[in-house]
């Protein structure tokens, strides 16, 4: 097996009785399949011998496994990594890229040091003793002109506070006059003062502008550059599909939303390891993705845990190679119904079970809102009044009429709804209570995930109490301030939060039979009454 395809690995674990899967799983949504997990096993073992890496590794990376059989019938599997490792594209252990942009002959070797020449040029420009020297001259000189007008100005408010006392003790009209004269004479003199400093600092600025022109140049062909030889990479990354037909990456993103590639499609794992399968004969049986090391800045991931593909670089180019089998598979069809935990004539408090979709999706399975509607045909508002995740259970407030729900979402707009959760967090935290605020924002290329961003995030707080211990598994009572999406979630998995990310949370934590995350309680004014409504609904595990 090794000799024609030298990237093909033989598993040195035991495999009997680990029965092959039936189909290759979908990239988005899996449970790693224990082949994989015996891969990923071995290619852990592997990295264990590369001292060499570890430092680069700890930083945090992505490999990939995709469990294969050859046409002879044996199986092995390949390992992949994202991106690049040690500064190189080709590692004897992990399959090749798709394209070699690292190559030193290549295009994008030649147009790096050529940008890269570009930068050292704006630098030299940028830090030349004249440009720099006029800098600071014009700092000076806008410091200067900032401090006499404003001495001008106070010597003026003085010498008017001067001349309405004088008003006040009604003087002559020779005098009146002088007065008016003076008044007149120093806002002209203000005028001068103002036009004198502009003209000798536009002066300086004129100068700065000879120096900045060059500047701006080479900055308008280092982005000319930069994006032609993008574009050029792009072209160059051809994908192959399940049938050997290919495509490269501008025609796989043209029709998307996003129109063109983002920077680093195509250099992913999961497309590496298709790749190599489709171009050599070997048939894919199960792929999984997980992290070594620490979480990227902003991002979630944990060492050891399983992660689907990313949507945004990798999601056009899986389903180009897969077809169908990447569609996002339809959620098992719920058979528990929502249950009535109150209802009047103008709203409906019901437990979402866990697995059910508040709005209908991509798909036909159910959903709170097709559930409601069948019961509540009368109903004239739009029902859904919030929202929780497909994996959330627990407590919703319907609206049957548009103006429970107009009443309804302004509490919530202006988060006078009380909200409790009750989740179990994966590991063991002592009881404390306190308050996270992370600002959140969903990650572009990989939606629904959201990343901290406290420049660009919006604000998110929630406030915890941590009740107690259970088989290495810590209780915890969420009271959501805000309600971002998938802020609970992130705000217990994340380092600057509780660092323990909610139990079965397949994307920010380790998957499970299910979301360990239940909406316990809720407390609002009844719209129409004005009575307070408090509804607990116990957790389910």
């Amino acid at each position: 097996m090794n000799d024609r395809h030298p990237t093909l690995h033989r598993f040195s674990r035991p495999t009997d009785g680990i029965p092959l899967p039936k189909r290759l799983n979908n990239p988005f949504r899996y449970e790693p399949h224990p082949l994989c997990r015996l891969a990923a096993a071995e290619l852990c073992d592997y990295l264990a011998t590369r001292p060499d890496w570890r430092e680069e590794i700890a930083a945090g990376k992505m490999f990939g496994v995709l469990v294969v059989r050859d046409p002879a019938g044996d199986i092995g599997f390949l390992a992949a990594v994202s991106g690049n490792l040690a500064g190189e594209n080709r590692h004897a252990y992990f399959v090749p890229p798709i394209y070699d942009m690292l190559r030193p002959e290549g295009l994008f070797r030649r147009e790096e040091a050529a940008i890269s020449a570009i930068n050292r040029r704006i630098g030299e420009l940028e830090n030349a003793p004249d440009y720099r020297a006029c800098r600071e001259e014009l700092a000076r000189a806008e410091a200067d002109a900032a401090a006499r007008l404003t001495e001008a100005k106070q010597r003026m408010e003085k010498e008017k506070a001067r001349r309405d006392a004088r008003r006040a003790a009604a003087p002559g009209r020779e005098e009146l006059e002088a007065l008016l004269r003076q008044s007149q004479h120093q806002k002209a003199e203000l005028k001068r003062l103002k036009q004198r400093l502009a003209e000798r600092n536009a002066a300086i600025r004129s100068r700065i502008e000879q120096f900045e022109q060059p500047i701006a140049a080479l900055r308008t062909e280092r982005r000319s550059r930069s994006a032609a030889l993008q574009h050029e990479l792009f072209l160059r990354f051809r994908i192959c599909d399940r049938t050997g037909a290919t495509r490269d990456l501008c025609e796989i993103f043209a029709p998307t939303a996003q129109g063109v590639p983002p920077a680093g499609a195509g250099e992913c794992a999961a497309p590496k390891l298709l790749q190599y399968a489709f171009t050599h004969r070997l048939e894919p049986l199960a792929l999984a993705e997980f992290w070594r090391g620490a979480s990227p800045k902003g991002e979630l991931r944990r060492d050891g845990c399983y992660y689907p593909a990313c949507r945004g670089k990798c999601g056009p180019i899986l389903r180009y190679m897969l077809g169908a089998l990447a569609a996002d598979p339809e959620p098992e069809r719920m058979d528990e119904a929502p249950a009535v935990r109150y209802e009047d004539d103008c709203l409906a408090v019901v437990v979402k079970p866990a697995g059910m979709l508040t709005v209908p999706g991509t798909t036909a399975a159910p959903s709170v809102l097709s559930w409601a509607r069948e019961r509540y045909p009368e109903a004239t508002g739009p029902l859904i009044v919030h929202r929780l995740d497909m994996d959330t259970s627990g407590l919703l407030v319907l609206a049957k009429t548009e103006a429970a729900h107009r009443k309804l979402q302004e509490q919530f707009r202006r988060r006078t709804v009380g909200k409790r959760y009750v989740a179990l967090l994966d590991g063991v935290l002592p009881c404390t209570a306190g308050r996270i605020e992370l600002p959140l924002r969903p990650d572009p290329y990989d939606r629904p995930r959201q990343r901290v961003d406290p420049e660009n995030g919006k604000p998110a707080m929630t406030e915890y109490t941590i009740t107690g211990v259970r088989d290495g598994r810590t209780r915890v009572v969420f009271r959501p301030v805000t309600g971002r999406t998938h802020q609970l979630r992130v705000h217990a998995a994340h380092p600057e939060g509780l660092d323990a990310p909610i139990a079965g949370d397949r994307l920010y934590g380790r998957a499970d039979r299910r979301l360990f995350l239940h909406a316990a309680s809720l407390e609002f004014v009844h719209p129409t009454t004005g009575a307070t409504i408090r509804i607990e609904e116990p957790e389910e595990f």
